[in-house]
């Protein structure tokens, strides 16, 4: 149940709120957005919120470099040992790589161009967008965050700060995710015995090829939880802003913001 429905539909919108999360429109620096499709392709689309697009990409870079097993590549190549670099990897799918690639890194740039001239037309326009949803499930409603708490909580495992977030899908993707690569990687396991000071099976327990992966999740989710946190207050003041406007200003008189009202 959403507290909006619109008999005329808008052009565009600023967001949209939903049981599974707040989807939004802000302004965005392409390169940003194109650094992180260069560390993992996917993720420059997820910060985009194209979700179904980023999940593919995700997934399509996972399974491509367990096929050509890319991680244990550079680990032999940080090295120094080259020759077994060119001996583990398979020929037969580096060639698939290499395009999608810099399809992500390209596509996350050229749409992240034109999601912030959407986002200008969408400011300028104004129009109403739901603001609170409840279902059998869930409850979403705009509000207030902090993002130094969602900051904290990324960082104690990764898609708990988009579950404070309210972004529901993502967290779970995020979270299977995790589990997968640290049950892979042993990293747990390797940590434990680099407690015990026992450094020789931490190192001999890691599975680099999967471990290689965590990194750039890890540091993903903080960045993505404390930027959306961010982004999230801004759009509850526009929507508390226009509100107050609309609803309790004196009908012909028109307060900007920061005039002194006698």
């Amino acid at each position: 149940m959403d507290n909006f429905r619109e008999k005329w539909r808008s052009r565009r919108y600023k967001a949209h709120v939903s049981i599974l999360g707040t989807t939004q429109l802000h302004k965005r620096n392409p390169y940003t957005i194109g650094f992180w499709s260069m560390a993992f392709p996917g993720f420059g689309h997820l910060l985009l919120n194209k979700y179904l697009r980023g999940y593919v990409l995700v997934l399509w870079e996972m399974f491509i470099n367990q096929k050509i097993h890319l991680n244990e590549a550079m680990v032999f190549t940080f090295n120094g040992n080259f020759q077994a670099a060119r001996e583990v990897l398979d020929p037969n799918f580096t060639y698939l790589y290499i395009p999608v690639y810099l399809f992500a890194i390209w596509d996350s740039y050229r749409t992240a161009v034109d999601m912030n001239k959407v986002y200008i037309l969408a400011v300028r326009e104004n129009a109403p967008f739901n603001e609170f949803s409840i279902g059998a499930l869930e409850v979403n409603y705009l509000d207030k965050r902090k993002p130094w708490v969602s900051v904290v909580w990324s960082m104690g495992v990764p898609s708990v700060g988009q579950l404070y977030l309210h972004r529901i899908v993502l967290a779970v993707f995020i979270l299977v995710t995790t589990i997968v690569l640290v049950w892979e990687s042993h990293f747990i396991l390797a940590v434990h015995y680099l407690i015990l000071g026992d450094l020789a099976s931490s190192n001999r327990v890691l599975n680099a090829q999967w471990l290689l992966y965590f990194p750039s999740f890890y540091f993903f989710t903080i960045y993505d939880a404390y930027t959306n946190t961010i982004e999230n207050n801004k759009l509850f003041d526009s929507a508390m802003k226009t509100f107050l406007l609309q609803k309790y200003q004196p009908q012909g008189k028109h307060v900007t913001v920061g005039e002194k009202v006698s």
